[in-house]
């Protein structure tokens, strides 16, 4: 109990610097947004090379949401937390980048020459064999169907719900519910056949 009540004044206090911060961003304080962006770039960074599959592009997309982000932070109600709202400003913009580049039927090296390796790895405790795991479903994800790679980034690793999802990939709830699942059993036949 005494830890509980301790994380959720830490989470407070956390809350508290950051709604401060976010003041002195609007104020036009430099360091301030410093301070933010060296918080969260990190997380958005991987948001976006998630749904991307591209190093550089995703360090582009993620500076550019920072700066959409900083424009816009008038707009930021609080009705989430900061790090949802700036989350979602990446998504958005990954998704549209990559529905852009799609559009020009661009093929990213990688992907032409994407092979999946089995490396054999010794591994010497539960820890390793999980990351390894881990490691091989996030490498099968990437050989998914668009559709199917990021509704199952957005479902199951950024953890949004089904209705977020319909929202942020313009698809009705039937629709998204589909997909997923059926993105679901796409990688697990991945990762029988692999």
């Amino acid at each position: 109990m005494i830890i509980y009540k301790e994380t959720i004044h830490f989470l407070s206090q956390q809350r508290e610097h950051i709604d401060t911060l976010l003041q002195q961003c609007l104020d036009g304080n430099q360091s301030a947004q410093l301070e933010v962006y060296n918080r969260y770039y990190k997380a958005m960074y991987n948001t976006a090379l998630r749904i991307i599959k591209q190093s550089d592009e995703a360090e582009d997309i993620m500076q550019e949401s920072f700066l959409n982000a900083f424009t816009k932070l008038h707009t930021f109600k609080g009705e989430v937390t900061f790090g949802s709202w700036l989350k979602r400003i990446v998504i958005n913009n990954s998704i549209y980048h990559y529905r852009k580049r799609s559009k020009k039927n661009e093929v990213a090296l990688e992907d032409v020459l994407h092979k999946v390796e089995d490396n054999e790895v010794d591994a010497s405790g539960p820890h390793e064999f999980t990351e390894l795991k881990a490691q091989k479903v996030m490498e099968t994800m990437k050989r998914l169907k668009d559709n199917y790679r990021i509704s199952l980034t957005l479902y199951l690793i950024e953890g949004y719900d089904y209705e977020e999802i319909c929202e942020i990939m313009n698809m009705s709830y039937a629709n998204c519910r589909t997909t997923i699942s059926r993105a679901k059993e796409s990688l697990r036949n991945k990762l029988i056949q692999a």
